[in-house]
Order: C-alpha cells, then sequence, then structure tokens
C-alpha cells in the first residue's frame, strides 16, 4: 500500500448542483439554530432531544449486541446490504436521525429486532 488516498469522481446531476447551490447560499452567513427556526428552514425537521438521546441510546445499544456477538461492520454490511461506512456513521451518531427500516434493518442482521412501546408523557 502506498498510504495515497484516492478521491473518486463524484458526478453530479443538474438537480444536485441545484439542490448544492441552495444549501451553501442558506448556510454563507453561518445562521443559528434559531434563525433557521425563525425562517422556517427546520420546520418539521426536528426531534425533541429526549427522543434523540433515546435514539443515540439505541444505537450505543445495536452496535454492543454486534460486538457480543463477534460481528464486524463488513459482516452486518453483507447481511443488511447496506454499506459499512453508512454503519459506522450511524454507531457513532454522525448519521443524522436513522429512518425505522434503517434500524430494523441493522438489527435483524445482528439476530435481533425492533420493539416499540408507549409511555406515558414524563410532562
Amino acid at each position: 500500500m502506498n498510504g495515497k488516498r484516492v478521491q473518486k469522481k463524484t458526478e453530479w446531476t443538474t438537480a444536485d448542483r441545484e439542490r448544492r447551490r441552495k444549501v451553501r447560499e442558506l448556510f454563507k452567513d453561518k445562521p443559528s439554530i434559531e434563525q433557521l427556526v425563525a425562517s422556517g428552514e427546520l420546520s418539521g425537521q426536528t426531534v425533541p432531544m429526549g427522543l434523540y438521546l433515546e435514539l443515540q441510546q439505541l444505537l450505543h445499544n445495536l452496535k454492543r449486541a454486534r460486538e457480543s456477538a463477534g460481528l464486524s461492520l463488513a459482516d452486518v454490511a453483507e447481511r443488511s446490504s447496506m454499506d459499512k461506512a453508512v454503519l459506522s456513521k450511524l454507531e457513532n451518531g454522525r448519521h443524522g436521525i436513522p429512518t425505522l427500516p434503517t434500524l430494523a434493518r441493522y438489527a435483524e442482521a445482528i439476530g435481533l429486532q425492533i420493539g416499540l412501546s408507549l409511555l406515558p408523557d414524563k410532562k
């Protein structure tokens, strides 16, 4: 191995370029979360902190279960048909909010299933 990193050339569609241009424009002045919420840019896209932390705990538990089962990320990637890098980002909390089908695929790949329940509101 020569230690050089090879960057793949990304082929962007016209729609991809336009979407990226709009995002760059939106964030060029580095708006705060409050400014983004006030402008409506984050409406419907935010998750309450409690739910976010519960999702992070679930992902941590999935990682522990994977490790306890002696499975590597490559094993889970093969079993779930998910990209190894995506799985790593999920486990490390760098992939945003995962969808329920994504969580279910991950759990199934390590021999588990996701269970949902209703709890009384803590308010």
